[in-house]
């Protein structure tokens, strides 16, 4: 359904069990860059109001998500914790070359987010499915439905507004890169790492 290209390896998540802390942390700053990223797409993008609409019911449901993961770490005793690199993200962006058209860049950014958004949910249902702590793996569960939905409204907005044609052609590149990444990746106790 996520057209990914290379899964995850399922050994990820005994990684992820293991340092399960370390992927709460990460887990919420996922979240609040995810709303970051839709308010961005508002301030940046403001001419669209159907996205417009979209991206502010989109930060409120990413903040609620990182309220939801800030408060399971509450309930364990952790702090939050100061940001870390997304490697996954940092290798993502190399993909598009900078400059061109204002709408180019638009549906870059939708491509962007809609593979994040993928890999998310990927990930997550690993969680789901593997975690031994039966609460930590129905709140992976919950959230993995609400990434598929973002998933497919941000690939769906990049197809309204591109042709669709080439949108489909630049997914299915953008997929295969993602993949080339993902074969160094899957070893750390990241969301995407």
């Amino acid at each position: 359904m996520l057209g990914l290209k290379l899964p995850t390896d399922p050994r990820w998540a005994n990684i992820a069990e293991k340092n399960i802390e370390e992927i709460l942390i990460d887990h919420a700053w996922c979240e609040q860059k995810a709303a970051s990223t839709a308010i961005s797409l508002i301030v940046t993008y403001p001419e669209y109001p159907e996205l417009v609409t979209a991206m502010t019911a989109l930060t409120k449901e990413e903040m609620s998500h990182f309220k939801m993961v800030h408060d399971k770490l509450l309930e364990r005793g952790l702090t939050l914790g100061r940001d870390r690199k997304d490697e996954y993200v940092l290798q993502l962006l190399k993909f598009f070359p900078k400059g061109g058209s204002r709408l180019t860049n638009l549906i870059h950014r939708l491509l962007y987010a809609a593979l994040i958004e993928a890999r998310s949910c990927e990930r997550f249902r690993l969680l789901s499915e593997k975690l031994k702590d039966k609460e930590l793996a129905e709140f992976y569960h919950n959230l993995m439905v609400s990434e598929a939905n973002h998933y497919t409204m941000f690939l769906n907005f990049a197809r309204k507004f591109g042709d669709r044609k080439e949108v489909d052609q630049k997914w299915q590149e953008l997929l295969e890169y993602e993949a080339e990444i993902m074969k160094d990746l899957g070893t750390s106790e990241t969301v995407h790492g």
